[in-house]
Order: C-alpha cells, then structure tokens, then sequence
C-alpha cells in the first residue's frame, strides 16, 4: 500500500468513527504518524483528503456490494438474500455500532456540500437500481405481484437498511439490524432460497 493510500484508509476510520467536520488535521497526522509536509504532499487539504475518502469507500462498496454480489449470476432472491447477508455481517463480525459510514456522511454532509452529496448520491443510486433490476426480475419470475412498483420497493429497502443501521447506532442494539433484515426477507418472500 502506497503512503497516499494509507492515510487515506487511516483517515477513513478517524471520520467513520468521529465524522468529517470532526476530524481534524492533526487528527490525521498523528493517526498517520506523518508531518504537514508530507501531508500537503499528497492532499492539497483536508477537504480534498476528505472526497479521496468517500471515492475510495464508495469504490470498495461498489466492489463488495454492486460487483461481488449484484452482478454475479445467480437468481435474484440469491442477490437479494446476500445484500442482506453482506449487510449484517459488517456488522456482527465487528461489533461495530459506528453506523454505515457512506450513511453517516450522506447524513453530516449531505446539506452542508455539494460535491460530497453528489459522490455519495451516486453510490446510493446505483445500489437502488440494483436493489430495482432483482426486483423486476422476481416480477418477470412471478415471485412478486406484477403490480409492485420496483423502484419505489427498492428505495425504500435501501431506507430501511440505513434507517436500521441507523436505530441500531443510536440505540447501540444489533438486534434493531438482525429485525429490519427479518422484515425485508419476509416482506419479499426471500427466506425460501436461504
């Protein structure tokens, strides 16, 4: 890993963990036991170090979620069961109550900047139409009542997601998440194919 590399990853976690206004300069520096010098080396700021960070999450997201698991071959409940699945080991794997860090920024930073809204924006977009293309195909496949708007169906699993991560940050009870997913499964008749 390139030093470039490294301090955007440190700084990734400094910002998931305490949010990007939050985090300071020094912050960084000391996590990335590094100088201004070579911290102005590679960033012209805090705030271009900051969008390397959301590209670099939304690029790993993009290859855990979009590439590894929408875009593989298998059958859309398949898909949709392990976005689910990806979903909630994140967090029981690591115990982590820090919330969904591209959510945390849409949230902080959503109203305060556009180019940080946009990048995330983008990101959640294309999990959308993913979420929206495996429920059309269980449409086509007769799994869903042909009248279900699936856009409208794949905003809101994606909100209920987020918004459960969310509850499950704000009342520090994993729980919150393992129920939202529950409700998903049941709602979308997805526990047959686990």
């Amino acid at each position: 890993m390139s030093k470039k590399q490294e301090i955007i990853t440190i700084t990734r976690g400094i910002i998931h963990s305490k949010g990007y206004q939050a985090t300071s300069i020094s912050d960084i520096l000391k996590a990335a036991s590094i100088g201004k010098g070579q911290f102005y080396h590679y960033f012209s700021s805090k705030y271009d170090l900051g969008l390397a960070v959301v590209e670099n999450l939304v690029q790993d997201l993009d290859q855990q979620l979009i590439d590894e698991i929408f875009h593989s071959k298998e059958e859309a409940k398949t898909r949709l069961n392990k976005m689910l699945d990806w979903n909630l080991a994140s967090y029981m794997e690591t115990k982590s109550k820090l919330g969904c860090a591209i959510g945390n920024l849409a949230i902080e930073m959503s109203e305060h900047d556009e180019t940080f809204r946009v990048k995330i924006k983008e990101f959640f977009d294309k999990w959308i139409s993913e979420v929206t293309d495996a429920l059309t195909e269980m449409v086509k496949q007769n799994q869903l009542d042909p009248t279900t708007d699936c856009k409208k169906n794949a905003q809101a699993i994606v909100a209920m997601i987020e918004g459960g991560i969310l509850l499950m940050k704000n009342q520090q009870d994993i729980e919150i998440l393992v129920h939202v997913m529950d409700i998903i499964r049941k709602q979308y008749d997805l526990r047959l194919n686990i």
